[in-house]
């Protein structure tokens, strides 16, 4: 029996929004669109302070060592495998490093054919065709008791969510307002049934809350 949870931790704005409007695959390499990059960085902006976070991401030395550095390590280091969707995939693969920051393998939703592609520092990504089940399926296979993390977009998580394949999540809530942008809960499932099960302050201008999600 597999024990393994399937999960997703996310960084959203107060009213609801993981990213920016502006901020689509289109326009991610013109930060004045709509000023979505500086409206993302204020979201974003305690994570890239985080020591781990700059490491693993190879952005440079230092950063903070505390419990929001922590956080992100044993997110981390309790992923065996990552699921993403094709939009999640084609804006970070021009911008990973070399040594793609997942270290597991990820599978990837698409319609694109295409060979699994191998990174250095253990990340391969392999390319699903066949739907969500089939990942999660497959993830599984390869995770054994390991947790799989469903990696985003909020398409992607909203998928898994609404057919009850998430049994945990963590929001990170950032003090900002975006008015519009790309919702982390649209169409939901009004009989998914999530329970809080942690909350954690934060110096950095942030909460984290851990949810569970109560299975019948």
């Amino acid at each position: 029996m597999q024990t393994g949870k399937v999960f997703f931790d996310m960084v959203m704005s107060l009213d609801g929004f993981i990213a920016p409007e502006g901020m689509e695959l289109a326009h991610i390499h013109d930060p004045e669109y709509k000023q979505w990059s500086k409206k993302w960085m204020g979201l974003m902006h305690w994570v890239f302070q985080q020591k781990f976070f700059r490491e693993n991401l190879k952005i440079g030395e230092g950063g903070e060592t505390g419990q929001d550095s922590s956080m992100q390590e044993k997110t981390f280091q309790r992923t065996s495998v990552s699921i993403m969707g094709k939009n999640m995939f084609s804006a970070g693969e021009p911008l990973w490093p070399e040594e793609a920051p997942f270290h597991t393998p990820v599978f990837v939703l698409t319609n694109q054919v295409r060979q699994p592609w191998v990174r250095p520092g253990g990340t391969t990504f392999y390319f699903v065709n066949d739907g969500t089940e089939s990942a999660l399926r497959q993830a599984r296979e390869v995770a054994g008791n390991g947790d799989i993390r469903i990696a985003g977009g909020a398409n992607t998580v909203q998928q898994y969510f609404n057919t009850g394949l998430i049994d945990e999540f963590t929001i990170h809530y950032v003090p900002v307002l975006f008015g519009q942008g790309t919702p982390l809960f649209a169409n939901m499932n009004p009989d998914i049934k999530v329970k809080i099960r942690e909350t954690v302050p934060s110096s950095q201008n942030v909460l984290h809350v851990t949810y569970d999600v109560e299975k019948e």
